[in-house]
């Protein structure tokens, strides 16, 4: 069963629009994809996300990038941090993140993504040609340190509950596309391992 199958609404149905995404795709110069940063917080996901969505956009590119603070202030306000309400978020992120696609849109989103299942979900919903999961390998310490806003120290002393790598998990990704090591490399050549992945693999060319 296809994903806009899977509804509790009735008496509707999918309508195909005479404006595509290849339509879409070619009227931008190139191709639509998700690039699906994950990590622990503090591990650069939304740094290195606005990087790359810089040089890809200076490049001609149209980009978006899908930020995890930023959509908790809209889409996803009503939702906390049980397992449940980050089952939600991602799904949403995922559902939104394959509108821009099929825009023709390159999608770039930074998210915690913590359960493998999660982003496993978003990869069926996505179409596993088109994403990219990309992550963010920084050990925990690493994390802390740049914690400007206390967070882990608060989960540490039971302030902030759920907190994903102290008080809940955080699943790595068996085969990510990606890994960056953003607990070493220099932001410049986080970028551009992500770029020459890109080029690589023909995500980059121009229609």
């Amino acid at each position: 069963m296809k994903e806009q199958d899977q509804t509790k609404s009735t008496n509707i149905k999918w309508h195909n629009l005479t404006i595509d995404r290849e339509k879409l795709e070619k009227m931008r110069g190139h191709k639509g994809m998700v690039i699906w940063f994950t990590g622990l917080s503090g591990s650069g996901k939304s740094t290195l996300a606005n990087a790359l969505n810089e040089v890809l956009h200076l490049d001609g590119f149209s980009t978006y990038v899908l930020d995890g603070d930023n959509i908790r202030h809209g889409l996803c306000k009503d939702l906390g941090f049980s397992d449940e309400d980050r089952e939600e978020n991602i799904r949403r992120i995922g559902e939104v993140a394959n509108l821009f696609m099929n825009a023709g849109i390159i999608t770039i989103t930074a998210f915690v993504s913590p359960f493998i299942s999660d982003r496993d979900k978003v990869r069926k919903i996505i179409g596993s040609k088109d994403f990219i999961e990309v992550y963010c390998a920084a050990d925990i310490s690493v994390c802390e340190n740049r914690d400007t806003k206390g967070l882990y120290k608060k989960a540490r002393l039971g302030e902030i509950k759920e907190f994903t790598g102290i008080s809940s998990p955080y699943e790595a990704p068996l085969n990510p596309e990606i890994v960056v090591d953003t607990g070493s490399l220099e932001l410049n050549d986080s970028v551009e391992k992500i770029i020459n992945y890109l080029k690589k693999e023909n995500f980059l060319n121009k229609a």
